[in-house]
């Protein structure tokens, strides 16, 4: 191998040195195919030309026939020389031709004649196979491409794109969903405009609480880096948790309810019993003290039997919540009437548009109902003759807004809000929040409750789909 290596750097060495290397490739193979020919045509023209040749020709009188030969030697020499240039130029040109059309991503042209018994042949067969191989590669991608677009427009993670200058560059349905746009009006505005700029940084996978146009939630939110035509873009994930840990909460408490009611409802039915056959046996002999203790007893009894009774009615509401029974409601009407019934405190009432939804108006009334309570509550247990409670409502995108504020001393702690039976109000039930949450998400909206920014006292507020 050591001693070969010289003998590959001379032979290089010469080639650079050689003159026709320095020409063009079509004017160094034409002088070549000349040269090719050139030893027989000087053969044939010196013997042509011999004394003795020259000397018959003028014998014989045709010594133009000796000058045309001459011109017959040279131009077949020219014909069959240009005839060959044009060919290997013509083959050369079919092979630059097909591989054109294989950089244009044209796989359907084939060379004929492929093999591999001479050069062109070679050539033109690897020609074939590469053209083969990369449609076959083609096909491939494409079909792996659409696989991949057809998973990302099912799944309902929503899923963004942005190139290195945060200018979005694909999106989803659920994504356009979440933005309550469509991806035709979504592509091309930055990170920025769409107020997805805060979600690229942090940690590349967090939970956050958030609200989009397309509704207010609990989110996971996860961010990385890819590279595409060599450069770096910017994926963002955003998937919905809310309604899937709500749907098993409540499904837990179902099963909790169920489980309770079944035992309670157990317990009350002797003790009732017990009660009514213990009034049937009370006879007018007996003295008057001991019939009046036992009717006081008898009548605790009955009591507590009948509260315990209303307490599992009014939890088992919880597991059977019906479906909304969906009709064209206006909302002005519907917050009016929800209003004319909490009569301690006059609600400030702050009109929004004029519109009509589809919702089921006995289940939003008293979701309505129940916000007015609480917020009157807390107004007026902090403030007294200055208590206030206002109720207004709006359009953001496709959703209804519907709002209630107080200026009572705000929430301190929120973790327990919708947990079923937690109360901090003296004879409270702790099923209000959770019963209202409930139907806003039959109805396919969220409820949320908080602290006002920067005011005093609590807002709830109820989203609720205007398509």
């Amino acid at each position: 191998m050591d001693s070969e290596q010289p003998a590959g750097r001379a032979t290089v060495a010469e080639a650079s040195s050689d003159p026709a290397a320095r020409l063009r490739p079509q004017t160094a193979l034409l002088l070549l195919t000349l040269a090719a020919g050139l030893p027989a045509l000087i053969v044939a023209l010196v013997l042509l030309w011999l004394p003795r040749n020259r000397t018959l020709f003028s014998a014989a009188g045709t010594h133009g026939a000796q000058w045309l030969l001459t011109a017959v030697l040279v131009l077949c020499w020219w014909g069959l020389t240009a005839k060959a240039l044009r060919r290997t130029l013509f083959l050369l040109g079919t092979f630059a031709n097909m591989l054109a059309a294989v950089r244009e991503g044209d796989y359907s042209v084939r060379a004929r004649g492929g093999g591999h018994d001479d050069a062109f042949g070679a050539l033109a067969a690897e020609i074939n196979d590469l053209s083969e191989s990369l449609r076959q590669r083609r096909v491939t991608g494409l079909e792996a491409g659409a696989l991949l677009d057809k998973v990302v427009e099912a799944i309902d993670i929503a899923v963004f794109a942005f190139d290195d200058d945060q200018r979005l560059r694909l999106v989803n349905p659920a994504g356009a969903h979440l933005l309550a746009s469509t991806p035709e009006r979504l592509l091309g505005q930055s990170a920025e405009e769409l107020a997805l700029a805060p979600m690229l940084a942090g940690d590349s996978s967090r939970l956050e609480e958030a609200t989009f146009p397309g509704g207010p939630g609990r989110w996971e939110i996860r961010h990385t880096q890819f590279r595409q035509d060599g450069r770096p873009h910017r994926l963002l994930m955003v998937s919905d948790l809310s309604q899937a840990l709500r749907e098993e909460e409540r499904l837990a408490w179902y099963r909790l309810i169920r489980v309770l009611g079944h035992e309670i409802n157990n317990s009350l039915a002797p003790v009732m019993s017990l009660a009514e056959s213990l009034a049937g046996l009370l006879q007018p002999e007996q003295p008057p003290d001991w019939r009046e203790d036992m009717e006081r007893g008898l009548s605790v009894i009955s009591d507590r039997a009948g509260a315990l009774n209303r307490f599992m009615a009014a939890y088992t509401r919880l597991a059977r919540l019906p479906q909304p029974d969906l009709r064209e409601v206006e909302v002005r009407r519907l917050i009016q009437a929800a209003v004319r019934i909490e009569q301690r405190l006059a609600v400030e009432i702050r009109p929004g548009p004029d519109l009509t939804i589809l919702a089921d108006p006995d289940q939003i009334a008293q979701v309505l109902i129940n916000l007015l309570r609480n917020a009157v509550d807390a107004a007026v247990l902090a403030q007294g003759g200055e208590a206030r409670v206002q109720i207004g409502w709006e359009v953001r995108h496709t959703w209804l807004e519907i709002w209630i504020a107080d200026n009572g001393p705000g929430l301190t702690a929120t973790a327990n809000l919708f947990v079923p039976f937690f109360t901090t109000k003296p004879g409270g039930s702790g099923i209000g929040l959770v019963l209202s949450r409930q139907i806003a998400e039959a109805h396919r909206g969220h409820l949320t409750l908080a602290s006002q920014r920067g005011l005093q006292g609590a807002e709830a507020r109820l989203y609720l789909p205007l398509d």
